[in-house]
């Protein structure tokens, strides 16, 4: 079977339908962009340290149950290419969202030259990650900041199939509002989905125009099984 270029396969997405689910709910699916072949390769690459640059167990910050890795330069190719070809699809909405909500920051159209901006900073070492959760382990609510650069958006794929897999390890989402209590979002992915969802806030359009609304998320418990995501975050960390 023809594998269909990671081009193809993003340019077949309906881009104005993502827009318009990030738009009214912080999160939009990237409905089998990987294929299990590539779910595969890249959960088996958890076991070679030489690949990873730090090793975060998640009970001894706090954090949850379970572990994750961060990946060192070069990234895997495959990582490497969905973090710069997803950027330029996202980075209208991004810049659209600052607007809206007031903020001066605006992203340049290609990732080289965001990642350009965050070295600058001090912001050097690569965020792309591979999370692996077992039976009783779960994410606490967080954001994935790291430094001054903050992108708004990333995306997680789900790597594993679930009921086959593991049982449990929902990602779940969260939306504090002013004034009002929070919104709970829980999305069941399948194996190759990818989820974009915002970093720490997002617009929310009110009688009296834009208003910020702050965003958390994490996973909920694995029952059974072993679990494995992808996180393509696009700033890079202090």
């Amino acid at each position: 079977m023809t594998v269909s270029p990671l081009p193809h396969r993003l340019q077949r997405l309906d881009w104005a339908c993502i827009d318009q689910a990030l738009d009214q709910d912080g999160c939009a699916r990237l409905q089998g962009l990987l294929n299990v072949d590539e779910c595969q390769a890249l959960s088996e690459l958890y076991p070679h340290s030489e690949l990873f640059r730090s090793k975060v167990l998640m009970a001894r910050h706090g954090f949850g149950l379970g572990q994750y890795q961060y990946f060192r330069y070069p990234l895997p190719e495959l990582v490497a290419q969905l973090r710069q070809q997803l950027y330029p699809r996202l980075v209208a909405i991004a810049n659209r969202w600052n607007l809206a909500m007031g903020i001066d920051t605006h992203y340049p159209e290609q990732h080289p030259q965001f990642l350009q901006r965050c070295h600058e900073a001090g912001q050097q070492r690569p965020t792309p990650l591979l999370l692996q959760y077992t039976t009783g382990d779960y994410n606490c609510l967080h954001q994935d900041l790291y430094g001054e650069h903050v992108f708004p958006l990333q995306v997680v794929f789900l790597l594993s199939q679930p009921e086959k897999d593991f049982t449990g390890g929902e990602l779940v989402l969260t939306e504090q509002r002013p004034r009002m209590q929070s919104r709970p979002q829980v999305i069941g992915l399948k194996q190759g989905d990818g989820l974009v969802f915002a970093v720490h806030h997002r617009p929310v359009k009110g009688s009296r125009g834009h208003y910020r609304v702050t965003m958390r998320h994490g996973v909920s418990r694995v029952h059974s099984g072993q679990r494995h995501t992808l996180g393509v975050i696009f700033h890079d960390a202090l």
